[in-house]
């Protein structure tokens, strides 16, 4: 039996370079938030790692997570999908289809117990006839793929909260993949959809480290959900300033004041647009011109109309008058600035009394 080509191996067979080889290890490096100085730990991992196998499920979903994987440009998907896993069964882009691609599914079931990784798309309607694949339930064709994976990744709002199958009145009964498997580890990337690097991020991480990456409290990885949008917004400095676009199309939104009144939910989404942004980089829903609608949020179709104010203001997570906040801040820094004037005259005053031989104490 002829062994199996580690990741690097099939990267030069597809005409990859030496130097585009590690130009590609030290931006998945950065991608998944180490220093530069560690980006060998990716070439090493890349040179000894055999491709992953993986099941990629859609259940309740648009598509649309798919979608965002595909475009992702660091590093590409083609990179991710033919070297670095082994896309065993996807609805989407598996060549193999109905009888033949459930065939696939559970040969990797059996002969790699405990080593893929199930990728979940989409919510699970406990309602089991909304959706079958298969002749299988959406809620079964999980529980069973679920059983010999090593981790669950959970790609979309969807898969991780509920997402929009989920909302009020919710007829499906939709619910999130760690709502009913509850003995493996499942990763939350939630988004809708999430970025395209994020995604690939991710499995790289897994890849290069051979286990889960970092989480927080709601078990989303920390490297790319450790910030809210509006702690890095180019918006920011409006924000404090206390400058808002009223309207859409007023003065302020030409001019790139902050959105917050239009009902951006950046103080209460933590996602990486502001930082990573989106089709490679180019732009994200707030530098366009729109709001936040906190789409990586729990419950955030239901969290209030879109454009309406409904987000806290971050830090103190008050309700204070956000209309104030630039009055404040303005008559702040005149007051500061009025101060400092006062008390460099008393001193050059002092100074010069001094030097005429004056009482430095009158």
């Amino acid at each position: 039996m002829a062994r199996e080509q580690t990741i690097a191996e099939r990267m030069r067979e597809g005409g990859l370079s030496r130097r585009d080889f590690l130009k590609m290890c030290a931006m998945l490096a950065a991608t998944i938030g180490l220093h530069y100085s560690e980006a060998d730990k990716v070439v090493r991992a890349m040179e000894k790692k055999r491709r992953v196998p993986v099941l990629w499920l859609q259940m309740q979903d648009c598509t649309g997570c798919s979608e965002s994987f595909i475009r992702s440009s660091h590093p590409k998907a083609g990179s991710v999908l033919l070297d670095m896993i082994s896309l065993e069964y996807s609805e989407l882009l598996s060549a193999a289809s109905g009888h033949q691609a459930e065939m696939a599914r559970k040969r990797v079931m059996k002969e790699h117990d405990g080593e893929y990784l199930l990728v979940v798309e989409g919510s699970i309607p406990r309602q089991e006839y909304c959706a079958t694949i298969g002749g299988v339930s959406a809620k079964e064709l999980l529980l069973e793929s679920a059983r010999g994976a090593k981790a669950i990744i959970a790609y979309g709002t969807c898969s991780s909260w509920g997402g929009i199958a989920g909302a009020k009145p919710n007829p499906t009964e939709a619910v999130s993949v760690a709502d009913l498997v509850t003995d493996k580890p499942v990763i939350r990337v939630p988004g809708c959809p999430p970025i395209g690097e994020v995604m690939t991020g991710v499995i790289a991480h897994m890849i290069t480290f051979d286990r889960l990456p970092e989480l927080d409290h709601l078990g989303r990885p920390k490297a790319f959900y450790r910030h809210r949008i509006h702690d890095k917004c180019n918006r920011r400095a409006y924000f404090d300033a206390g400058l808002f676009a009223e309207s859409f199309d007023d003065e302020g939104a030409k001019q790139g004041y902050c959105l917050y009144k239009l009902g951006c939910k950046g103080p209460t989404t933590y996602n990486s647009c502001a930082e990573m942004r989106w089709n490679g980089g180019v732009g994200f829903p707030i530098l366009s011109g729109n709001p936040c609608i906190g789409c990586s949020e729990k419950n955030f179709w239901d969290n209030g109309p879109l454009f309406v104010r409904r987000a806290k203001i971050p830090a103190t997570q008050t309700t204070a008058d956000l209309d104030k906040i630039g009055l404040y801040t303005v008559g702040a820094t005149v007051a500061g600035i009025a101060a400092h004037a006062a008390i460099t005259a008393v001193k050059k005053k002092r100074t010069g009394s001094s030097a005429d031989g004056g009482d430095s104490h009158e």
